[in-house]
């Protein structure tokens, strides 16, 4: 493991997981302290300013940029358990005048798995995980930060998720039909576009269901917010747990 102990890290938790699923974020912050890392959580902290971006009010989001800059710009690395987040943060913070504190945020914020294994250097968290489990493959994720391979492309298949769950004890991870598909959340996209969100949605479950995924996981709870969501109006039977929460389940 590369040695990152002595680093200031600052953790960052998206609104929604804040206010619907702070489990999520207590599992990222175990996680880190457990690979030895001293995090620190900024409790004046808001938003990354993608909802804003993302229904084109994206000017109105430069006060919530500058504010993210301002509190995280003092830290060494900023990690966070969403792909989508810190896509918006290295990508979408291009608008503001290139200080040197906006390109550092914008270099050193990192998804949760891609700072396991990127910066870590390490694949190994001694995870006990006996399930059949679907990873779900968010699109920020997939083709913004390169998670993973996307399917279109003909190159050597890689995925620092699959990378992570694959060592751990007991667990299977189930192909899919069509393992980079859309799960249709994509913000408010789901709200201006429900019927084709919640289809596009239906057709995501099914896939895990047809091959058997007793737990879907992903590194974006949003994507997974919207999919049980939907199976729990199907009345299906299936878990959902955020990838740091299946990581944090381990023995180091």
């Amino acid at each position: 493991m590369k040695i990152v102990s002595r680093s200031n890290i600052g953790l960052f938790i998206p609104c929604y997981i804040d206010q619907f699923y702070p489990k999520v974020g207590i599992a990222t912050l175990e996680l880190l302290e457990k690979l030895g890392l001293e995090v620190f959580y900024p409790s004046e902290q808001t938003c990354c300013g993608q909802p804003l971006a993302n229904s084109g009010a994206e000017d109105k989001a430069i006060k919530t940029y500058n504010n993210f800059v301002r509190i995280f710009s003092k830290f060494d690395y900023i990690v966070s358990p969403s792909g989508s987040c810190v896509y918006h943060v290295r990508e979408n913070y291009n608008i503001l005048p290139q200080t040197d504190e906006v390109r550092k945020v914008r270099q050193n914020t990192f998804e949760l798995c891609e700072f396991i294994v990127d910066i870590l250097k390490t694949d190994d968290l001694k995870i006990d995980f006996p399930h059949k489990v679907g990873v779900h493959q968010s699109c920020h994720g997939l083709r913004g930060l390169k998670l993973a391979t996307p399917s279109e492309l003909i190159v050597e298949h890689y995925s620092k998720v699959h990378r992570l769950l694959k060592k751990a004890k007991g667990i299977e991870i189930i192909n899919l039909d069509r393992e980079d598909e859309c799960c249709g959340f994509g913000g408010t996209f789901s709200i201006f576009q429900p019927d084709i969100s919640v289809k596009m949605g239906k057709d995501r479950l099914d896939d895990h269901r047809r091959n058997g995924a007793e737990v879907i996981t992903a590194t974006d709870m949003s994507c997974l917010m919207h999919l049980e969501g939907i199976a729990r109006r199907q009345n299906r039977e299936v878990r959902f747990l955020h990838i740091a929460e299946i990581l944090n389940s381990n023995r180091l």
